[in-house]
């Protein structure tokens, strides 16, 4: 009786030190998806547009214009991501690639080329963590680290744009992010693409990505794909071909955070 007391105890603790540690983060976390299409239309997310909304969180670009903003998560490397890059450079396509602690000190190279390039490294945080269920301090040395890392090995000093790890958020989270200087970016375009043992040719991700394609698209791709790195150069082209043009999220973000009539927008 007296052991079964102890063990009881010692859950009770264990469990109470969990809290605390965490800070007893809003209970309720969100796993960014929304319904697909194949309309050509930007896909419905419902009640996830008004939270993103009051947050100053994009997730498409809603103007209506043919514009494409390509995004790549990289937390390791597969060996793709110098052709991917080689594509970007030969068609004149800026991207944002939102990074791991884990792949800047594996792949400094890279950065490096990234960043000289003239893309945009995002904030995926240093230790890939679920931030809804973290504290704010925590969450804010995910991404001071990270940013201090890049900053470490490359011209890019400073960080505005995060991805969250594993698509979870909640409305703590944006409001911690944005209290950081930072904005959130999801998408609106993407397919499994990341398991590296289940690739099925280039032009399975080519046709997934022109089945979902439509304005304002901010699609996410990972760079560990061999699929993604074989299809890219087709894409482009063609998407072009078809009035497209691949912007980067600067371009978005900046002229959207414009107030209306000025500068002429």
């Amino acid at each position: 009786m007296k052991r079964k007391r102890m063990i009881v105890l010692i859950t009770f603790i264990f469990f109470l030190s969990f809290s605390i540690n965490t800070g007893n983060v809003h209970a309720k976390g969100y796993g960014w998806g929304f319904k697909k299409n194949d309309n050509h239309e930007v896909p419905y997310v419902g009640k996830y547009r008004d939270i993103l909304k009051e947050y100053g969180a994009y997730y498409v670009d809603e103007s209506g214009e043919k514009n494409i903003y390509l995004t790549f998560d990289n937390g390791y490397e597969q060996g793709y991501t110098d052709e991917v890059l080689d594509v970007l450079k030969k068609e004149n396509v800026p991207a944002t690639f939102f990074v791991t602690g884990h792949y800047v000190s594996s792949q400094p190279d890279l950065i490096k080329r990234m960043v000289d390039e003239g893309h945009i490294v995002g904030n995926h945080s240093y230790h890939h963590p679920d931030f809804t269920i973290v504290t704010k301090d925590v969450m804010k040395r995910e991404l001071e680290s990270l940013e201090k890392a890049v900053a470490d090995i490359s011209d890019q000093k400073d960080m505005k744009y995060m991805r969250p790890p594993r698509g979870m958020f909640n409305e703590k989270t944006l409001q911690w992010s944005n209290e950081l200087g930072y904005i959130h970016v999801f998408w609106s375009l993407a397919f499994i693409d990341w398991n590296t043992d289940a690739q099925r040719g280039w032009k399975f991700a080519y046709d997934q990505i022109k089945k979902q394609i439509h304005p304002g698209a901010i699609i996410l791709l990972h760079a560990v794909s061999e699929d993604n790195a074989k299809a890219l150069d087709n894409l482009i082209t063609d998407l072009k071909k078809e009035g497209y043009t691949f912007k980067s999220l600067d371009d978005f973000v900046i002229k959207d955070k414009i107030p209306e009539g000025i500068y002429g927008y």
